[in-house]
């Protein structure tokens, strides 16, 4: 993907799938699910071995996502 604004599509919060929680794609795969194997050391290949239907820009889009959610306005004297 080129832009990051398209990796942020591949991200899909829906009301009726996975409680809400934002998934990747429409599949019942959830962002925070992706996060946390990263965070336990589960590489990006045995990620992608566990979840066939995942594509490596997903994972991108996953990190991405937690960044931006991770920005705070700043606050200025």
């Amino acid at each position: 993907m080129n832009s990051t604004t398209g990796w942020l599509t591949r991200i899909t919060p829906a009301p009726g799938q996975c409680g809400g929680r934002p998934c990747i794609r429409g599949m019942p795969i959830r962002v925070t699910h992706i996060l946390e194997m990263l965070a336990e050391n589960v590489s990006v290949t045995e990620i992608l071995e566990d979840f066939p239907d995942l594509e490596l820009a997903d994972i991108q889009a996953c990190l991405l996502f937690a960044a931006r959610r991770t920005e705070f306005p700043r606050l200025t004297a």
